[in-house]
């Protein structure tokens, strides 16, 4: 029964201290936790704690519903203007080994590949290519959508975006209403990183600020365009920087109501400049996917990408506040299997999915990419 655990914190005999004591009873009462409490949940509390509070609101939210979609990737290059230094998938212009660059007949032919099937979504971002600008993106994603008119074209981090524009010359709001009218329908959330400015300065100077990846997020919600977040935890940043991250996106979201699901990104080291920092523990895993559902209250669906963190690790994170493990994926993806994910060819058929959800007692639900039901596998 939703709640029980939080009672059981809440009563006479609970040993709790006083300031986690005062988190259970806000988060019992549906009531928001402050910076301070946020940085709390990852100083003082455990993940048991953490983890009832999260199922609580996970339940609350959405009681046994598991959300995934079908779904595949596109990656036109991992050629990049920027250096990341936590990127093992990028390569610049002029290096030759390991990039690659794909034509317009090329990403059509993986469109077509899909034919008769009952995919929903193709997911594009890359590489920020110097000569593929937002006029060639606008023509693909047409002919994609003439293609395949029923295909929800989701497209380009907020980083592809900042380039584009400023290439064309257009303002934030001109190049998203132009990539809108050519069918373009909603925005990844990659690229956030972390907002702090001298993490940033640290790991990817060169490429948009956090005030533009806001700025633009902020702008195709009011333009009608709606968008996911993300966050890049456990390398070089504190539990102040995720806190701070999160409660940027918070703010946003109190004032445009247009982020559709939270995603934290594991870093991982391998193949990249940043190898030798430790990875993040499958404790702290859950502790960061619990938290975020704690202080995310706004946002409505926090996902786990399981081709990043393993299969296992993603039905864990099932009772740590995680209603959404992304989709079929198949294998196309590159950006995190070359930097040492779990997973490296990750593909799961609709079936595979629905079991893996199952296993956990969980309830499969299709979605489509504004979460819209399409079909109750329970």
């Amino acid at each position: 029964m939703p709640g029980e655990d939080i009672q059981n914190l809440l009563s006479a005999e609970s040993s709790l201290p006083k300031e986690l004591k005062k988190i259970a009873e806000k988060v019992f009462n549906q009531e928001r936790i402050s910076f301070e409490e946020g940085i709390s949940l990852y100083t003082t509390a455990e993940l048991g704690f953490v983890g009832s509070l999260a199922n609580f609101i996970r339940e609350q939210k959405h009681g046994n519903k598991t959300f995934f979609n079908r779904n595949f990737h596109i990656e036109p290059t991992n050629i990049c203007v920027f250096d990341c230094k936590f990127c093992s998938y990028s390569r610049l212009l002029k290096q030759k080994d390991g990039a690659w660059e794909l034509n317009e007949e090329e990403i059509l032919n993986i469109i077509k590949k899909y034919d008769g099937q009952a995919v929903t979504e193709v997911h594009i971002v890359g590489g920020v290519h110097p000569k593929m600008g937002l006029r060639y993106f606008a023509d693909l994603i047409k002919k994609i959508k003439e293609y395949r008119p029923d295909l929800h074209v989701k497209a380009f981090t907020a980083v592809e975006l900042e380039y584009m524009f400023r290439k064309a010359k257009m303002s934030y709001e001109e190049g998203l209403n132009y990539f809108k009218e050519y069918g373009l329908n909603s925005l990844p959330g990659g690229g956030a990183e972390i907002f702090d400015e001298e993490i940033r300065k640290q790991i990817c100077e060169d490429k948009c600020t956090s005030s533009q990846w806001l700025e633009i997020h902020e702008t195709a919600h009011r333009l009608g365009i709606p968008s996911n977040a993300t966050m890049l935890y456990g390398h070089i940043e504190n539990f102040e920087h995720r806190i701070d991250h999160m409660d940027r996106l918070r703010h946003l979201q109190d004032k445009t109501g247009g982020f559709n699901t939270f995603i934290p990104l594991k870093f991982r080291n391998k193949g990249n400049q940043m190898s030798h920092v430790k990875e993040s523990s499958v404790v702290e895993d859950l502790r960061n996917y619990a938290i975020a559902r704690i202080y995310l209250d706004n946002i409505s669906h926090l996902k786990a990408y399981w081709p990043m963190i393993g299969r296992t690790t993603a039905q864990l994170s099932l009772s740590y506040g995680v209603d959404d493990i992304d989709g079929t994926i198949d294998d196309s993806t590159r950006i995190y299997t070359m930097a040492g994910s779990e997973e490296q060819n990750p593909a799961l058929s609709t079936q595979q999915l629905v079991e893996l959800i199952k296993q956990v007692n969980r309830q499969p639900i299709e979605r489509d990419t504004l979460y819209n039901v399409l079909q109750d596998y329970s």
